[in-house]
């Protein structure tokens, strides 16, 4: 095919004054091409003042008629059909090139091979200004980022503004668009921002582009595996997606929806610019209007528009939506499992199978349930309990074996403990108990003076709640016990070993009449 000859810039060369020799080494032109525009303008008697305001193609085709034109020997196919069933999924120009040489195929009909067949269609979607079916697909992919430019909410009291933040999301190949408006751009904004864009599509598609945020992408290395975030993770599995992040810096990765970015900031952010709005619901309401004006605008050099492209040939082709929509969740990792088989959460603990004793492991929670992964094994799911809750268990039967099991403390319990001590111990017991008006109220202060034993022995404890008795305590708690056992009144008593006679009479030890000082 013959080189085309820029034209234009020669002639206005020459208007100014510039010799052949200096326009060919200024522009890198050939001499010769710059002699035959030279003396095709003087034939044609067409300077820069009159071809200023005209097309170079126009300009071209009027100083070399003709020139440069082709027509092929092949014959050829209905390139805007070939154009439209390419969008289809699993349709790729391999397959149409056959499909067209089995429709064309006779002796006297030249067809066209694979490799010409797909410069032909790249010729094709250049000179028609249409989108590349080669790279978008209907319903394969959908595009996100946040908006850089942002909005503005006003107190309806104080009338102080507070910054509104936009998710866009685009399908490259109808480029319709969607956009949600969030109070920040945290994790929680970012997935319920996904999950209303779905809904909005009424289907979900295999691949999610989003850019390299942190909300998104934990890591994304020049080489080796990219490690997603694990609740963005979830929420694309949950509607049958994979997120494929666009490479680092490089834009073109996801043009659709940065181009749609700055359509969005003319069509919402700039259309909306001279009303107030005092609440997100009744902004969402009006961003809502004008993405649907956008979607409607027809395109300008392509038949139909967004909203109609997206209805009549990519929403059929979406995934159904899941029976539920994903819930929300926030993780929480490098929890221990404590020697009970049990993991605290806010102030709770939820039971953990008894074989990951010290292990540590990560927590998924949303707003009714907490799940316990180790890696990605799920060990087991908890209903949550609610904030009001303080040291209480939840329990898998699962879980934890009978034996090992937590059981919540009673004053049934509370007393067998007590009787373990002693009997004196059993009597301060029964006498705490005794005055409470409900049982329940007991049971914190009596294992308050139960768990003296673990530091100063049954022994010691069961002699001191023997000297509290015996003094003017009606009740003895923690508060009487603990100085008596820190202070060692209690060891005279114990060094008091009785002995009992055959007569059944009662006999001090040593101790007692030497004032304890051995």
């Amino acid at each position: 095919m013959v080189r085309k000859i820029q034209t234009k810039p020669i002639l206005r060369l020459r208007s100014e004054g510039f010799s052949q020799r200096s326009i060919s080494t200024s522009q890198g032109f050939s001499r010769r091409s710059v002699a035959a525009v030279f003396e095709a303008a003087d034939r044609e008697q067409l300077d820069w003042e009159a071809a200023r305001d005209i097309p170079e193609s126009t300009v071209y085709d009027r100083l070399f008629p003709g020139r440069g034109t082709h027509t092929s020997v092949f014959v050829q196919p209905d390139w805007a059909r070939v154009h439209q069933e390419l969008a289809k999924v699993g349709v790729t120009l391999k397959l149409l090139h056959s499909e067209y040489v089995d429709q064309h195929f006779r002796p006297d009909t030249p067809t066209m091979g694979y490799d010409r067949f797909c410069k032909t269609y790249q010729r094709f979607v250049l000179e028609s200004n249409v989108a590349s079916r080669v790279e978008h697909k209907a319903g394969m992919s959908v595009e996100v980022d946040w908006s850089g430019p942002t909005m503005t909410l006003t107190d309806p009291l104080t009338g102080a503004p507070s910054k509104v933040y936009l998710f866009v999301a685009c399908l490259p190949f109808s480029r319709y668009a969607f956009v949600e408006s969030t109070l920040n751009m945290n994790q929680d904004s970012w997935l319920r921002a996904h999950v209303s864009m779905f809904e909005a599509f009424t289907g979900s598609v295999p691949r999610i582009v989003p850019d390299n945020l942190k909300t998104g992408v934990t890591r994304h290395p020049t080489e080796g595996e990219i490690v997603l975030n694990d609740a963005y993770r979830h929420m694309a599995a949950h509607y049958s997606a994979a997120v494929l992040p666009g490479r680092v810096r490089k834009p073109k990765d996801k043009a659709s929806v940065e181009n749609t970015v700055g359509h969005i900031a003319t069509w919402v952010i700039a259309g909306l610019r001279h009303s107030t709005y005092t609440s997100l619901n009744e902004l969402r309401q009006a961003i809502r209007e004008r993405v649907h004006a956008y979607n409607a605008q027809p395109f300008q050099k392509r038949a139909g528009s967004r909203t109609s492209v997206f209805r009549e040939q990519e929403q059929p082709l979406l995934h159904p939506l899941p029976a539920v929509p994903y819930v929300i969740s926030t993780w929480v990792y490098g929890r221990k499992v404590a020697k009970n088989s049990y993991v605290s959460y806010k102030r709770n603990y939820y039971s953990v199978p008894v074989a990951h004793l010290g292990a540590s492991v990560d927590l998924r929670v949303t707003d009714t349930v907490l799940e316990i992964f180790k890696g990605h094994q799920r060990l087991g799911s908890h209903v949550l309990l609610s904030a009001q809750s303080v040291n209480q268990y939840q329990t898998n039967d699962s879980d934890i074996p009978a034996e090992h099991r937590f059981t919540q403390w009673d004053p049934q319990r509370v007393r067998e403990w007590a009787q373990r001590c002693g009997v004196q111990t059993l009597e301060v017991v029964d006498r705490i108990f005794a005055a409470v008006q409900v049982q329940e109220q007991g049971i914190n202060p009596a294992l308050a003076v139960l768990r003296l034993s673990r530091k100063y022995s049954s022994d010691r404890l069961d002699a001191a709640c023997r000297i509290a008795l015996e003094s003017a305590i009606n009740s003895p708690r923690y508060a009487h016990l603990e100085p008596i056992l820190k202070t060692g009144q209690d060891k005279n008593l114990i060094a008091e070993v009785p002995v009992v006679a055959d007569s059944g009479g009662y006999v001090r030890g040593s101790a007692y009449y030497d004032g304890g000082q051995r």
